[in-house]
């Protein structure tokens, strides 16, 4: 068994996570990866009411009984979703993790630390992994420029973005974007982070809630079949290439602002890929690790296989790298 900082300090089995994912991070899923022991978050978001989140809490428990998190991701929006609310439903509840994404956590770290809730933040850059650490969460997930979503603008991958954070951070690190296998898992701590947050690869597993012919295509895809648009607008996302994704391109490359696009990108029509199957109905987030999944695991099938791998490339791999023959000098 594969033990880190992460998994002492948010009692977990495996340092594996399945981070929160618009339309997908529902209640089965959620309760799979707790029940495999990795760590899994709703997303309060997709739940269109606080209530109804209430309702995907309980779902959860039902069907688990260990640890699990919430995603509360927080966006600038001209009429925003009543952030508080979801908040205390979460304390309320009795949900004991919570990951926050996107705004500054500082609004509503103190409630949650006031009622003994455990906070990942997650970010795309060192700088602002730091300012997360100064504020007081609790650890942090750092996405690197393979991820699917939002990389942020400063382009760099993970090979240098988690050994960078991790030479200045004092909490747990999660190391997020183009992992999907136990290569990315022991490469991941290798480079000096505590644990591993998923999107992709968990969105391709037999309890997530997308369309088969979502999962399908993720395991045709190539790491080459993703797309970045916004770029022009500096809020980059990485999304699948698609009939809806390249005209969104093509509009931004002839000068077009985010009203030209506005319908092409609405949130309902990317909900309408992954519940209803239609590949083309709208934009809709995948990392560049599809070119590493060739198939759709039950959760289970898919941590025991990581961790297993992990445990005999540590051992057997690397350690047949080492020449017991040559002594060490003093």
């Amino acid at each position: 068994m594969l033990r880190t900082r992460f998994t002492e300090t948010f009692g977990i089995d495996h340092p594996i996570v399945q981070g929160g994912m618009m339309w997908v991070g529902r209640a089965e899923l959620v309760a799979a990866v707790a029940n495999a022991g990795a760590l899994g978050f709703i997303t309060a978001l997709t739940q269109p009411t606080p209530r109804d989140l209430a309702n995907e809490i309980a779902r959860t428990r039902d069907l688990t009984d260990k640890p699990f998190g919430v995603n509360l991701t927080i966006l600038p929006s001209i009429t925003p979703p009543p952030y508080e609310d979801y908040r205390q439903v979460i304390i309320d509840s009795g949900v004991r993790i919570v990951e926050i994404a996107g705004g500054n956590p500082v609004t509503h770290l103190p409630h949650f630390k006031d009622s003994g809730v455990q906070v990942i933040h997650k970010c795309t850059s060192v700088r602002h992994a730091l300012k997360a650490q100064r504020v007081g969460v609790d650890a942090v997930s750092i996405d690197g420029f393979e991820c699917a979503g939002h990389p942020g603008e400063d382009d760099v991958p993970g090979l240098v973005l988690i050994p960078a954070a991790a030479r200045v951070l004092d909490i747990p690190l999660l190391a997020s974007g183009g992992i999907a296998d136990a290569r990315g898992l022991v490469a991941a701590l290798a480079l000096g982070a505590d644990g591993v947050n998923m999107g992709t690869r968990f969105m391709c597993t037999q309890e997530s809630g997308v369309a088969d012919a979502v999962k399908a295509q993720i395991v045709a895809g190539s790491e080459l079949d993703t797309t970045l648009i916004f770029r022009s607008l500096r809020n980059t996302a990485r999304v699948a290439t698609n009939a809806v994704s390249t005209e969104v391109v093509e509009i931004e490359r002839g000068g077009g602002t985010f009203d030209d696009i506005r319908e092409l990108v609405a949130g309902a029509r990317g909900r309408k890929v992954f519940e209803q199957g239609d590949l083309d109905a709208g934009i809709w987030s995948v990392g560049l690790c599809q070119g590493l999944i060739d198939d759709v695991p039950t959760v289970a099938e898919l941590v025991a296989r990581m961790v297993g791998e992990a445990e005999l490339l540590i051992r057997q791999r690397l350690g047949d790298l080492l020449d017991e023959s040559v002594g060490v000098r003093a």
